[in-house]
């Protein structure tokens, strides 16, 4: 089950929104939580890409590593964390709107709690990441329709 959907309408491309969806540098751009990205090994994002993530979790900041998983872009994208205390499983679409000018884009979210992510999960994760979602879809359509992207 997933425990967030979010489906958001842009008026870029697909293949534009894929590329900034998927270029992990852009993610501290529209989310709130996120502190900062590194890449943790070289040429263009494929499945098996890691990319070290620092979130603020509460009053934290808490580095995870999340790996892509699948990746076909400009359609869809999956990835998955593989450290930390609370990991994400990440599926995200892409579906051309208008002959492809625009784009409808639905990201699925779900978590596993691990060590003190199990306590920390329910108590605050879940409830930041609700709080936060409706500026970060404002933040990343405004990126992407502004031309940051």
């Amino acid at each position: 089950m997933t425990a967030i959907r979010e489906i958001i309408d842009v008026d870029r491309p697909p293949n534009e929104v894929c590329a900034y969806l998927t270029d992990p540098s852009h993610l501290p751009e529209w989310q709130l939580s996120a502190v900062s990205t590194e890449r943790l090994d070289a040429g263009p994002i494929r499945p098996g890409s890691q990319v070290r993530v620092t979130r603020r979790v509460g009053t934290r900041q808490i580095p995870t590593t999340v790996q892509f998983d699948d990746l076909d872009p400009p359609h869809s994208w999956d990835l998955h964390g593989i450290d930390g205390p609370v990991r994400t499983r990440t599926h995200g679409e892409i579906e051309p709107l208008d002959d492809g000018r625009r784009s409808r884009v639905t990201i699925d979210i779900d978590f596993e709690g691990h060590g003190a992510g199990k306590i920390l999960l329910p108590l605050v994760v879940l409830p930041q990441v609700r709080k936060e979602l409706p500026r970060d879809e404002r933040l990343l359509k405004d990126r992407l329709e502004g031309g940051a992207a």
